[in-house]
């Protein structure tokens, strides 16, 4: 399965930011459109990342002047990007190994979506439950064998 496949059963609807931004308003965003994850953009180029961990880092970081701290501070800047093109268990693997729940999906300098590790998580299950009903279906109408037909 392709990334490009895992979008489109997840959706292309895409959450952003500009970095000048404040940390309440990107929560605000977060919590209203149930997202773990903004892609920071400035001038129409991505820029970084904003998820619940560098939220939580920038609380731990400031205490109660969290709220008033730039997107920018918090951010993760240069975050991973996966290509449509990638196939999952790449997709996977550079999760995993990289720490990194959420990946922009870009294709050249446009973002197509976000993948998160519930979307992968859910893809894999989709595709295994396909794959167990057509064995189902192959067993269930597997030809007789000669001797029993006789």
């Amino acid at each position: 399965m392709l990334v490009s496949e895992i979008l489109a059963i997840k959706g292309k609807v895409l959450y952003t930011i500009a970095p000048n931004r404040t940390l309440t308003e990107a929560v605000a965003i977060m919590t209203e459109q149930d997202v773990g994850s903004l892609v920071v953009f400035d001038h129409g180029q991505m820029v970084g990342m904003l998820t619940f961990r560098e939220v939580l880092k920038a609380v731990h970081d400031n205490g109660s002047a969290w709220g008033d701290a730039e997107i920018a501070s918090a951010m993760l800047k240069a975050p991973l990007s996966a290509a449509p093109n990638m196939e999952m268990d790449e997709l996977r693997r550079l999760m995993v190994d990289k720490r990194q729940r959420y990946l922009p999906v870009m294709d050249g300098h446009t973002l197509l979506g976000v993948v998160s590790f519930h979307d992968v998580a859910k893809a894999v299950l989709e595709e295994q439950s396909f794959e167990n009903r057509m064995l189902k279906n192959y067993i269930r109408n597997w030809p007789e064998e000669e001797s029993e037909r006789a």
